[in-house]
């Protein structure tokens, strides 16, 4: 290794990805646990409160398929950097909210441009890593959402008590906008990296069999005539309401239904996350276990990890039979787990069936189809959780991702190998 190239490059570029879900989710995560301290100050209602969640799903949702597409016009470097210094400008200004209305409008602006954020991060696995590692850096980057979400409710708690509300927001902001900096300095694409070997840069392109960049892009509307697209719409669809649920009504759960104190949940209401961010982790190994284990291929090895985590999302629709809270937290860190494996081989899908310079505008289609799901159900949860219960809504996540895991089984085939898409599949080479 001569001076000046970084042994295992690839692995730091996703480690700076990481750090940007962290803050990222640690943006998106702050409401749920200061609007216990709203909802009293304000007289926030949680109808109004789901309100406000679905304003940010539903603008994430609309976005995302622009983003992608963006994504893939301005580059990954300028295109990351500019959204993720919108969405902390965004979060600061939640400090100025007065009540129900003027939270779902800085919400909105938020999930406007976090929208970028899975398509841009999409962006960098594909140019960075050969497909037989792809769903271990997918893994990696997806636990900062939960690591992100997991330090949201001590951290929030502890400077609610000692501080504001209106500091989370601005400190939360502030660590977006730094690493902002970070991402400018240190990202260059790895054609022109200067810290990259030309046999790491070998090893790279020699472990991608998606079809070329330099073919001619297609444009969104021929995307969505692919059927594989829309399986893996689809099945993000059913798979998305788990995780929004845990995002944005764990504490509120707690609090009401649970009756735990500010403090308890700080305690508490992060295990979920930590569970979820194992999860993240060894969903992104079970992928290259499958394919040596079982000789199985790329895509099936991805759609065999869905279906481990559909199988476990059943521990938290059982949340209902637990007398105890403690238990109750232990099913939704059964969720979490759960969740994140399926979530990690769902998103690296897009990725695997097409071609670099259309893997961000994928992600997009897919994404949003995801976060409708979300606001969808945020709705739902809003409108009745007061009046049947939570107990029924957990039952059905269970339902939706067991769905979700048979829609892909049978859109996606082991093998794509036809030109609806434009990915050029073959087997992925034997881990090594």
């Amino acid at each position: 290794m001569k001076p000046g190239y970084v042994k295992g490059l690839r692995w730091w570029m996703i480690g700076l990805v990481t750090a940007t879900f962290v803050i990222n989710y640690l943006d998106r995560s702050t409401l749920s646990v200061v609007i216990t301290t709203l909802k009293s100050e304000f007289g926030i209602t949680t109808a109004q409160y789901s309100y406000a969640v679905s304003a940010f799903q539903f603008s994430y949702m609309l976005m995302q398929p622009l983003a992608g597409t963006l994504m893939d016009i301005m580059g990954t470097k300028l295109g990351f950097a500019v959204f993720a210094a919108c969405w902390s400008v965004a979060c600061m200004l939640h400090a100025l909210l007065t009540g129900w209305i003027s939270m779902a409008f800085f919400r909105s602006l938020l999930g406007l441009s976090e929208a970028a954020a899975f398509p841009a991060a999409i962006k960098v696995v594909t140019d960075w890593f050969p497909d037989r590692e792809k769903s271990v850096a997918t893994g990696w980057f997806n636990s900062g959402t939960s690591i992100g979400a997991m330090i949201a409710p001590p951290v929030v708690a502890w400077c609610v008590l000692n501080y504001s509300w209106k500091f989370v927001f601005l400190g939360a902001g502030a660590a977006g906008l730094l690493w902002v900096v970070l991402w400018v300095i240190f990202y260059h694409d790895p054609k022109s990296h200067p810290c990259l070997s030309p046999a790491e840069r070998s090893f790279i392109r020699s472990g991608q069999t998606h079809a070329p960049a330099e073919r001619k892009r297609a444009s969104r509307w021929t995307l969505l005539r692919s059927r594989y697209l829309w399986g893996l719409m689809a099945a993000r669809f059913f798979g998305a309401p788990a995780w929004a649920t845990f995002s944005f009504w764990i504490p509120i759960y707690l609090a009401t239904v649970r009756d735990m104190s500010l403090k308890e949940i700080a305690l508490f209401a992060w295990m979920p996350f930590l569970a979820a961010d194992l999860g993240s982790i060894i969903g992104g190994y079970l992928c290259p276990i499958f394919m040596r284990h079982f000789g199985v291929s790329l895509i099936t090895s991805r759609k065999l990890v869905v279906a481990t985590g559909a199988v476990l999302m059943f521990g938290p629709s059982c949340i209902g039979l637990a007398s105890d809270k403690y238990v109750a937290v232990a099913l939704f860190c059964i969720g979490g787990f759960a969740h994140q494996v399926l979530s990690g081989a769902l998103i690296t899908l897009a990725a695997d069936v097409f071609p670099r310079n259309e893997a961000a505008t994928a992600s997009g289609l897919t994404g949003s189809a995801a976060w409708l799901a979300q606001a969808l159900f945020s709705l739902v949860i809003g409108a009745l959780a007061s009046r049947i219960g939570y107990d029924p809504l957990f039952v059905m996540l269970g339902f939706f991702d067991v769905l979700a895991a048979a829609i892909l089984w049978k859109s996606i085939p082991s093998e794509i190998k036809g030109a609806e898409t434009p990915r050029q599949a073959e087997e992925a080479p034997p881990c090594r």
